[in-house]
């Protein structure tokens, strides 16, 4: 299903959700809302679905309607600064082609947003903010996907891989559905154990092609999508190039993201980045690090220094799967979190004032204290964050 590219902070928030909405909604090239009075193909089991879609002809592109909801974020999350149509949501176009070039434009009263991706990069222009984020994407190898390409799993292979994945998580069986007039099968995975607030994902695809039709993001206990790619008319045939190559304005700012590695990050003439953990990581840390060894019951699985030099941070990880919570720490420098972050609403810890992130889907916390700045987040409510960040000291 390689018509489309996954990619990966509008203000930093908004970027954020756009690896959200990228690796699981930019994914499902052509998304279709419930059902489209089209035919249901024949029931089949998953593997074997799967197998047959991707062994289909790939068509030359995709043409849709889209609309993008977002319930991420409850009322006063963002302290107001919900005026993206990333943030807030948005309805628009989306245009892809078979050989990895696409775009997706959403509408807003706050300006638009334009999102293209070639096999090479990716960019983002939030016009909110007058910003364009742009990244390069790791190579990709194999051919072009489709039956002609030698690239199509066996059966056998997709089996073994559902049963791997069967071993974290929960997933049904292959439900014959139409999606927009196109006959679909689709399927819900949810994760078995340490899922966090994540209660499942829905994913349906078209019965005789590899595209992608459809994508959810559900919270624990929701009945509705908290993120949702959703369209009312999807046309397969060739795309013009015009239409998944523009530019962003020239007077935009830029915010370059660097490569998107698959293996480590971005290399640096002259400095490597540190590779110490556990005992060595936190003596080589340049700052008075905290990272007990455990933080509200849950051990400490990891510790690492990360980056470069005296700007080196440390990373620790408690507990295990979705549910883990991370927490960075690195030497505070300037007069406090600015831009995005420093925008966000306010809490007291014990005196000291951080700054918070509460989704639907985890909750982020940034604050400052001798000297040691600290960026906690998890899949946990506001109140289990707040817990863990006053147990930091």
């Amino acid at each position: 299903m390689k018509l489309l590219r996954t990619v990966s902070t509008g203000r930093l928030v908004a970027f954020a959700l756009v690896v959200a909405v990228a690796a699981a909604g930019l994914a499902a090239v052509a998304v279709a809302a419930g059902r489209g009075g089209g035919s249901v193909p024949p029931a089949k089991p998953l593997a074997r679905a799967l197998h047959d879609s991707l062994a289909g002809s790939a068509p030359a592109g995709v043409t849709a309607h889209i609309t993008f909801t977002n319930n991420l974020f409850p009322s006063g999350a963002l302290g107001g600064q919900a005026g993206s149509a990333l943030m807030s949501g948005a309805s628009g176009r989306l245009w892809a082609t078979s050989d990895g070039h696409g775009r997706i434009e959403l509408q807003s009263d706050a300006g638009d947003v334009q999102i293209v991706w070639n096999p090479r990069t990716v960019t983002v222009f939030d016009a909110s903010s007058n910003t364009v984020y742009r990244a390069t994407l790791p190579r990709h190898g194999g051919g072009s996907g489709g039956n002609d390409s030698g690239g199509v799993p066996s059966l056998s292979e997709i089996a073994g891989f559902l049963a791997h994945v069967g071993d974290h998580a929960a997933v049904g069986r292959a439900t014959p559905t139409d999606v927009g007039g196109q006959p679909a099968y689709s399927v819900r995975v949810s994760p078995r154990h340490d899922g966090g607030l994540l209660g499942a994902a829905e994913l349906a695809w078209d019965a005789t092609r590899p595209v992608p039709l459809r994508v959810g993001i559900y919270a624990q206990g929701a009945s509705s999508p908290v993120l949702e790619l959703a369209a009312t008319h999807v046309t397969f045939g060739s795309v013009p190039a015009g239409d998944v190559e523009i530019s962003p304005p020239a007077n935009a700012k830029v915010t370059d993201l660097g490569k998107l590695a698959r293996h480590g990050g971005r290399k640096r003439h002259g400095s490597k980045p540190s590779s110490a953990s556990g005992a060595a990581a936190l003596a080589g840390a340049p700052f008075s690090a905290v990272a007990p060894a455990t933080l509200v019951g849950l051990p400490r699985q990891d510790v690492r220094l990360v980056g470069h030099g005296d700007s080196r941070s440390l990373l620790a990880v408690y507990g295990h799967g979705l549910g883990a919570i991370v927490v960075l720490e690195r030497a505070a420098r300037g007069g406090g979190p600015a831009g995005a972050l420093g925008a966000l609403p306010t809490v007291s810890l014990d005196g000291v004032t951080a700054h918070e992130l509460a989704t639907q889907l985890g909750t982020a916390l940034t604050w400052r204290k001798h000297g040691v700045s600290f960026v906690l987040a998890g899949s946990v409510p506001a109140a289990a964050a707040e817990a863990a960040a006053r147990a930091l000291g």
